[in-house]
């Protein structure tokens, strides 16, 4: 009896169709987020995040986490 060789599986969030599902979610998120601070400033407090964390997070480019 021989060990057969692992196979390699590939999450959702690991191939191609996945990363750029993330990076679209990113940009809308990060999109809604900017409209809010400018639109609605008062309802960042209800969501729990203040105006430095909500800039910091919209300065971030797609793939950044």
């Amino acid at each position: 009896m021989h060990d057969a060789a692992p196979t390699l599986v590939r999450s959702p969030q690991t191939a191609p169709r996945g990363i750029l599902a993330i990076w679209r979610e990113r940009i809308r998120v990060r999109w809604k987020l900017a409209q809010m601070a400018q639109e609605n400033p008062h309802l960042l407090e209800d969501i729990g995040l203040t105006k430095q964390q909500v800039e910091a997070e919209i300065a971030k480019r797609f793939w950044q986490r």
